[in-house]
């Protein structure tokens, strides 16, 4: 798959970042009178439903092609998937990049696959992607939770830092890998630099679910990509600030902590035999469209950042998270500004009913509502129109508040299921992947207490676990999870839609 090694540093610059390979072989083979005898069934459009042509186009459908000679294998390219996953290593800065078809769960769960085996340590953080806890399940490894540092005044989970690293090294030098999340949904970034001198000290890789920070390499007022910082191992959902189609990803390695046979086994085994070569040819495009344009669609996208993050703080009521409210915070660097979180809990409402408003009536729709916020990813393809007609909409939600005059909304008793200030980090009872496995019961909460849980469950705000899948399940957990439903949030992950009941782990009898 060639994501190590890819083109060496002294020859990135030769290559022609004007080239793109994937698109230019499916033109050709879109075009190529042959009878095609070869998966998919439709044969390139002719056999496609009517109301699926109507949808997709006739020209999309006709690339949709297999794995062609000329259309390389991803399992092992030699040919246009080859030079498209080079070009790519050379734009984002990295010494090897392959392409995903799975999205970015496929390659965090790749990244455990081949750092970590049944029973190892790897670090991880308590709000991490549940494509995590896949990967712990897959692999067996044994996870060593960091909790990340949290606001109560900005109701928000900020970095990991430094220091909560250097401490869980200190009490299990075994530890295989460290993986973090930055940004996180917010666009709040931990001290990558400085995490990744202490995995260097122990010579383990640095893993980073950086999903949500493809854009950094290409503008300088953006945050530093993790790559630039020491990571060893990066995945990006190219498709969630780029212009990748959806499930599109990359993922990025530097360095030689990371055997790449092993990294190449463990993405055979997440990844479609089948790969979708619209998928690989839009990770091709989105390259192609920023190593050639990418800072002058950026400087666009952030003066519109500008424009909107000015009009929603000049609403009273409205609360627009910024640089210098997060990084007064040790545990964070950086706050990419593109990701635009505003708190309505000054107009009255939640967030969920501000979303409700907006999405359903004033024809504005966010990527995240949260019970105290509202998250925006502003991007390539957002307008002037868009930055205005969310200002409007703001200042719909403010005019009503001030009509009904109702009073700011409360969040300040939700404090988290766990201290973020705590010095313990203790080896699982049971792995993720030994939970995974065990029969299970549906008990009462107050049946729950003590019990080992059988799920990975969270509430948002903030969106963290409460408890992860082979903890016990603590009276503190089952408290914070009511009173997040309470106030309006919700809670996800379990096998009930509410802190009633749990599943567990059946006990052993003596």
């Amino acid at each position: 798959m060639n994501c190590v090694p890819g083109p060496i540093a002294a020859t990135r610059t030769m290559l022609d970042q004007s080239q793109t390979p994937i698109v230019s072989a499916l033109q050709a083979s879109s075009h190529r009178s042959h009878a095609a005898f070869y998966a998919p069934g439709h044969k390139r459009g002719k056999g496609a439903s009517s109301r699926l042509k109507e949808l997709l186009g006739e020209a999309a459908l006709a690339v949709d092609l297999p794995e062609l000679p000329e259309l390389d294998n991803l399992f092992a390219p030699e040919g246009v998937i080859l030079a498209a996953q080079d070009l790519a290593a050379a734009a984002f800065g990295a010494d090897g990049t392959c392409f995903l078809a799975n999205g970015s769960t496929c390659g965090i769960e790749a990244a455990i696959l081949a750092t970590a085996g049944p029973g190892d340590k790897i670090i991880v953080p308590r709000n991490a992607h549940r494509s995590v806890i896949a990967g712990l399940v897959l692999s067996g490894a044994m996870p060593i939770f960091v909790a990340p540092d949290y606001s109560p005044e900005l109701g928000l989970v900020l970095g990991v830092k430094a220091e909560a690293i250097a401490a869980a090294l200190a009490r299990h030098p075994d530890t295989r890998a460290v993986l973090l999340v930055s940004p996180t949904y917010h666009g709040i970034c931990s001290d990558i630099a400085a995490i990744a001198a202490l995995t260097q000290a122990h010579n383990i890789p640095l893993l980073i679910d950086e999903a949500h920070g493809s854009h950094f390499a290409f503008h300088p007022q953006l945050p530093t990509p993790a790559l630039a910082l020491g990571a060893d191992l990066v995945v990006q959902s190219t498709h969630k600030v780029l212009g990748a189609l959806s499930q599109a990803a990359m993922l990025h390695t530097q360095g030689q902590r990371i055997d790449p046979s092993r990294l190449q086994a463990a993405l055979q085994l997440t990844q479609s035999t089948s790969p979708s070569a619209l998928l690989l040819a839009s990770l091709d495009a989105a390259r192609h469209q920023m190593a050639t344009e990418g800072k002058a669609l950026l400087a666009d996208t952030l003066e519109l950042v500008d424009q909107l993050r000015t009009g929603l703080a000049a609403i009273p009521g409205v609360q627009v998270i910024d640089r210098p409210s997060v990084t007064t915070c040790s545990s964070v660097s950086d706050l990419d500004l593109t990701r635009v979180t505003v708190d309505v809990s000054g107009l009255g409402l939640t967030g969920l009913a501000a979303d409700e408003i907006l999405h359903g009536e004033l024809g504005v729709t966010a990527e995240l509502p949260e019970l105290r916020h509202l998250t925006f990813i502003v991007s390539l393809g957002n307008g002037l129109e868009d930055v205005q007609r969310c200002i409007t909409g703001f200042k719909v939600l403010a005019e009503r508040g001030a009509k009904s005059r109702t009073a700011p909304q409360n969040f300040s008793d939700l404090s988290l299921p766990f201290s973020s200030q705590a010095t313990e980090h203790p080896v699982p009872a049971v792995s993720p992947r030994q939970a995974f496995f065990a029969a299970t019961e549906t008990v009462s909460a107050s049946a729950a207490l003590g019990r080992l849980s059988a799920d990975t469950i969270s509430a948002y705000p903030p969106g963290i676990p409460a408890i992860v899948v082979g903890e016990p399940i603590t009276a503190g957990a089952i408290a914070y999870l009511a009173n997040v439903k309470r106030q309006g949030g919700y809670v996800t992950g379990g096998s009930t839609s509410g802190p009633e009941k749990f599943r567990v782990l059946v006990q052993k009898r003596e």
